[in-house]
């Protein structure tokens, strides 16, 4: 098995309380870049963007963001 970068968006905003429109405009962020994140479609992660997703959450630990999981090889 590899492993696997996971961003665990969703599950976050569901606990914030928040949009992906509000994360968006509150972090200086392409709403289509946060919707690829959270649906795993984007291919490469901009740690800037990570950063200001960060600081708009008030999140300090980057695991509340980014998780690694196990996953099957084709």
């Amino acid at each position: 098995m590899k492993k696997k970068v996971r961003v665990t968006l969703d599950e976050l905003l569901q606990r914030k309380g928040m949009s992906m429109n509000e994360l968006a405009l509150k972090a200086d962020v392409r709403r289509a870049a946060i919707s690829e994140l959270i649906n795993g479609k984007r291919g490469n992660i901009n740690f800037r963007h990570i950063e200001q997703i960060a600081e708009v959450l008030k999140i300090s630990d980057i695991r509340e963001i980014i998780t690694l999981v196990e996953e099957e090889d084709d």
